[in-house]
């Protein structure tokens, strides 16, 4: 079954077109990566799935339910999904387990406080004042907020800013945990690395339409790009695009009798990728 299903969503702001009639669908169990540049839509598509904000026109199902519903179903509803916000305010002068213990009695079926704690990797500062901690840490509680409530399904926006690189791949490591308890998680992250560490799929969104959805391997024709292979040839560096770079390492490892100097092979990384379908151009 899936845990998200949307049909032609729609959401406009006077003249613009946030969103213009998305299809979406998002398996239970999957992580999905919601991919797009500052303005593109996604972050209207996600507040519409959290049931903060309304759409104009569309189908929307979020855990077999319609979140612009109100009521009592809603309540319930809320309680079977986690989010982390981009920001989030709240009293400084609590301690982190206490805010965290807190949040957990909103829910019907919280998860270990001390556990949760633990799996941020706040240990260390479980009865620290939420102002004293530094940026990264403040993250940490976010997200450790946001899946207290033990959540079928977890919305993620840009969970890791702020965290240095091992905090990053510790969370990483939570993340394919809770996906492997069975966990529904939508990820928005400019960090594209992140997406390909952790997406079954990913969406690219753009001017408010989907313009892609594949595995991290395979979107925008990334499995089949051509490979660059790049070696020194005396003061020269030089370079060719293959789309066989085995056969052409064996022609150089028989032009240089043995070693190539320099030899690299690489191919289109998904930032690449991702960076020419949204239209921008690097170097």
């Amino acid at each position: 079954m899936n845990a998200i299903e949307v049909k032609a969503l729609s959401k406009s702001y006077g003249d613009i077109h946030a969103v213009d009639g998305i299809d979406l669908s998002i398996a239970e169990g999957e992580i999905f990566a919601l991919l797009g540049p500052n303005g593109a839509g996604k972050t209207t598509t996600v507040e519409i799935l959290e049931g903060f904000r309304t759409r104009d026109s569309g189908d929307v199902s979020v855990l077999g339910f319609d979140p612009r519903l109100g009521g009592q179903e809603a309540r319930q509803w809320r309680n079977r999904i986690g989010i982390v916000l981009q920001s989030t305010s709240d009293s400084g002068d609590l301690s982190v387990i206490e805010t965290i213990a807190h949040f957990s009695g909103y829910y019907s079926n919280p998860r270990d406080v001390n556990e949760v704690i633990n799996s941020v990797g706040l240990d260390d500062k479980s009865n620290s004042l939420i102002r004293k901690l530094s940026g990264g840490q403040r993250r940490r509680l976010d997200v450790a907020l946001g899946i207290i409530g033990n959540p079928e399904l977890l919305f993620l926006d840009e969970p890791t800013t702020g965290f240095d690189p091992e905090a990053r791949r510790n969370f990483w490591a939570l993340i394919k945990k809770l996906r492997g308890n069975g966990t529904t998680i939508v990820l928005t992250t400019h960090y594209l690395d992140e997406a390909e560490a952790l997406a079954d799929r990913v969406g690219v969104i753009n001017n408010g339409r989907i313009m892609e959805i594949a595995t991290p391997a395979e979107l925008g024709g990334r499995s089949t790009s051509k490979a660059l292979v790049t070696w020194r040839d005396g003061h020269e560096i030089k370079s060719q695009a293959t789309d066989n770079p085995t056969a052409l390492v064996g022609q150089l490892t028989s032009t240089f009798n043995g070693e190539i100097p320099e030899l690299t092979v690489t191919r289109l990384s998904l930032e690449d990728i991702y960076l020419k379908m949204i239209g921008v151009h690097h170097e």
